[in-house]
């Protein structure tokens, strides 16, 4: 609704009559305004400033009486409420009253509340006293409650983690290249660690260093007792006695869909645990690289697992419902085109613990490990069907090694390989892990192709010393 004119000099004086204007055409009312214009509303205008002054300026004589106005059309009334086009408004002094009366009545609102407050501080109980979890005549909420609630039933997840957390530490490495952290559990009472080579590989450099962080916070300076790149285990030795050692469980007994605890210090974050299933078993994975530590990559037959993992979990232990270690977490699979780990997206994968067993009982005794080999060079470029035995020497090694268990089984530079014991083959990664998950002096079938021509051979694993 639009307002009768004034006066500049008399706000409270009463509008003259207009002038008799002629008939006007029929009222056309302006389209209706967005609630929520896209054009920025026009700042007010503060009294006292200078663009008050120019919006208002004073007059020196008595204004002359109004001039009639003029009958409305359908194009002047869209001008006339047209933001751009509009006079601007004198400021009504009631305005500005009533922003300082809103702010003195807050403030003499806050100093009555203020006085009431006081007046009820009589009037507080004692003690709170809100009711407990466990109903009245119960401790729990308490300090003693606390203990007595963090029993669970066995085989839940609480009494799993409980039960396994004391004996998983986080390692925190110094090397040549900078710091780094992992994780690793308790192998034996007497102070063995168990780990992955590409955590503690900066430390076995010259000037590198381990150091052992327990649960309860307890350091140790940890000696790294052997290594091995080609399955990414190491062992570590801190001096301590009484430890609580977890048990390395039988891994070929897992099955897809097994419920599995994933333990360690993701990111340093010690005493990390996530749960999750079995998600595959047998993926032929390469875990480690050969940057910033000197780790070689491995290949590793793997369990992959939805549980959480994330860097720093390497080394950690993967445990099963029956609070046994059933893997060793290693790697995590990232999206295509990620220059580095950021984290985890369901897709972890851990070594096998019966793997983990026999490599770990190697490096303890010897420092040393060995794996199984066939004795023949693979064609990585190769892309039919199975995988294909390199047709010429690679860096000087002959594609089958003379009087190898390939050359002994009829293999010869060129062969295609289908199947390893009924399971096919399609790439050499997984050739590779597939032998790599058996012992020396293992025997194994392959199924074999020559000149079109296909037949299965048996071929008896050879020993080699890891690196």
């Amino acid at each position: 609704m639009t307002e009768p004119s004034h006066p500049a000099d008399d706000l409270f004086a009463p509008p003259e009559p207009p002038a008799r204007a002629p008939e006007a055409d029929p009222y056309v009312p302006p389209p209706a305004a967005a609630l929520f214009p896209a054009t920025e509303s026009a700042p007010p205008v503060v009294p006292g400033t200078a663009a008050a002054d120019a919006a208002d300026p004073p007059t020196s004589a008595a204004p002359s009486a109004p001039a009639a106005p003029a009958a409305p059309s359908a194009t002047s009334s869209a001008t006339a409420t047209s933001p751009a086009t509009r006079p601007a408004r004198r400021r009504r002094p009631g305005a500005a009253a009533v922003v300082v009366l809103a702010l003195v009545a807050g403030l003499v609102g806050g100093f009555a509340g203020d006085r009431v407050s006081d007046a009820l501080d009589d009037g507080r109980p004692a003690d709170a006293a809100l009711p407990t979890s466990g109903g009245q005549g119960t401790d729990r909420g308490t300090a003693a409650g606390a203990t007595a609630g963090a029993e669970r039933p066995d085989g839940s997840v609480a009494a799993l983690a409980a039960d396994v957390l004391p004996s998983v530490v986080s390692i925190q490495v110094q090397g040549a290249h900078g710091a780094s952290s992992g994780s690793g559990f308790v192998l034996r009472e007497d102070g063995y660690i168990l780990t992955n080579n590409h955590v503690v590989a900066p430390a076995a450099g010259a000037g590198g260093s381990a150091v052992v962080v327990f649960a309860d916070g307890r350091e140790r300076e940890a000696e790294v007792v052997g290594r091995t790149a080609d399955y990414d285990l190491a062992v570590l030795k801190v001096d301590a006695e009484g430890l609580a050692p977890l048990v390395l469980g039988d891994s070929d007994a897992v099955v897809v869909g097994d419920p599995v605890l994933a333990v360690g210090a993701p990111l340093g974050l010690d005493s990390t645990v996530t749960t999750g299933i079995v998600s595959a078993l047998h993926r032929p994975v390469q875990a480690g690289d050969e940057s910033g530590g000197g780790a070689a990559s491995a290949f590793i037959d793997a369990i992959q697992t939805d549980a959480a993992i994330n860097p720093g979990n390497s080394g950690g232990p993967l445990i099963d419902a029956d609070g046994e270690v059933v893997g060793i977490n290693s790697a995590i699979a990232q999206p295509p085109g990620a220059l580095s780990a950021t984290g985890s997206i369901g897709l972890g994968f851990a070594i096998p613990a019966s793997q983990a067993r026999h490599t770990a009982e190697q490096l303890i005794e010897s420092g040393h490990a060995t794996y199984p080999v066939i004795g023949a060079l693979l064609d990585t470029s190769y892309a039919g069907e199975g995988v294909q035995v390199s047709s010429a020497p690679q860096e000087g090694q002959p594609a089958v090694t003379p009087d190898g268990p390939a050359d002994r089984a009829g293999i010869r530079p060129g062969d295609v390989i289908l199947e390893i014991d009924g399971r096919p083959v399609t790439v050499s990664d997984a050739l590779i892990v597939a032998i790599r998950a058996r012992q020396p002096g293992d025997a194994v079938t392959l199924r074999v192709r020559t000149d079109g021509e296909e037949r299965d051979v048996r071929v008896v694993l050879q020993e080699r010393e890891s690196e």
